[in-house]
């Protein structure tokens, strides 16, 4: 399978043949703030303050002048982050192709709009529910946003690229099947199921039509890997113990930098600190840490990423 059909556009196999720490900077993830209007209990949250605006465009400066192909701005919830269109300007005029929003999309649709003139082609929104009492219950008892969250992804769907993201938990995973058929109503790009960080690869094979296996690359791919009785979170002893991702993709929070988003928020050290040094520490970090070894990446890491990390390189 070419890594390419999966269906994140910024994985492909010639991305895993010519990644390096001077190859172009093919992805990165700024959180710009913790500050949420949801409650959803599953989250792990990031503390700290909002990321002064000066530094966060300093970053994202940073990454343009490495040619860098994606970057999502993400928290939190980033639509509380008052600076958030002067960065997503500062993507546009760096030339980043792909720049995205995750968002529990309960902001009025008017803003929304406003990302998508200043350069946004890229939602991805939380849908935990396929109705308005689980909604409640996901968000962790914040009411009434429901019909604005399904508005705002209908209208968006019909705009740019949308995908939405279930997080499933004991509370929800027995509706997965009724979520996904619902997701797909909404005419959204693409469709992601997984399982929370705290709950681990408890992910059960679901009834899903084909013609909806048809139409989303990234929810077919994870069905298979379930049907096919592989990890969807978590490494192998026969995977590659080496990341090569963090060659040319980073994750930025509170100044710092790490492996991945899903690092920082299990708790995981920073590679280093923001400033010119990034790529050659990344490098380093790339192809010396042990990821077997290390609790958080053999428990957490994603199959898409596995699956790119044993195409990059084999195991050391």
């Amino acid at each position: 399978m070419r890594l390419e059909d999966i269906g994140f556009y910024t994985l492909s196999d010639v991305r895993a043949a010519t990644a390096s720490a001077t190859s172009r900077m093919m992805r990165a993830e700024l959180i710009l703030s913790a500050r949420c209007n949801f409650h959803c209990p599953y989250c792990r949250g990031v503390g700290g303050s909002d990321l002064p605006l000066a530094e966060a465009l300093d970053v994202v400066r940073r990454w343009c002048a490495d040619g860098l192909y994606a970057i999502r701005f993400s928290g939190g919830e980033p639509l509380l982050y008052r600076g958030l269109l002067d960065l997503v300007r500062a993507a546009r005029e760096g030339e980043v192709e792909r720049i995205a929003i995750s968002t529990n999309g309960s902001a009025p649709l008017r803003m929304y709009e406003a990302l998508l003139d200043a350069g946004v082609n890229d939602f991805s929104v939380s849908l935990d529910a396929c109705c308005a009492e689980d909604a409640t219950m996901m968000a962790g008892g914040v009411k009434g946003a429901w019909e604005r969250v399904v508005s705002n992804i209908r209208a968006l769907a019909t705009r740019t690229y949308v995908t939405v993201g279930v997080v499933l938990t004991p509370d929800n995973v027995g509706r997965t099947a009724d979520i996904i058929r619902f997701a797909a109503s909404l005419g959204v790009a693409d469709i992601r199921i997984i399982p929370a960080a705290q709950d681990g690869d408890r992910l059960v094979d679901v009834e899903v039509d084909e013609d909806v296996l048809a139409r989303y690359p990234i929810l077919r791919y994870r069905i298979a890997n379930l049907r096919a009785g592989r990890l969807v979170r978590g490494l192998s002893q026969d995977d590659a113990n080496r990341c090569g991702l963090a060659l040319d993709d980073s994750a930025v929070c509170g100044g710092y930098h790490y492996p991945c988003i899903i690092y920082m928020r299990e708790g995981g050290a920073p590679v280093g600190s923001v400033g010119p040094e990034m790529r050659e520490e990344r490098a380093a970090w790339a192809v010396t840490h042990d990821t077997y070894a290390d609790p958080i990446c053999r428990a957490n890491c994603l199959d898409v990423c596995v699956a790119y990390n044993n195409r990059i390189g084999a195991r050391t």
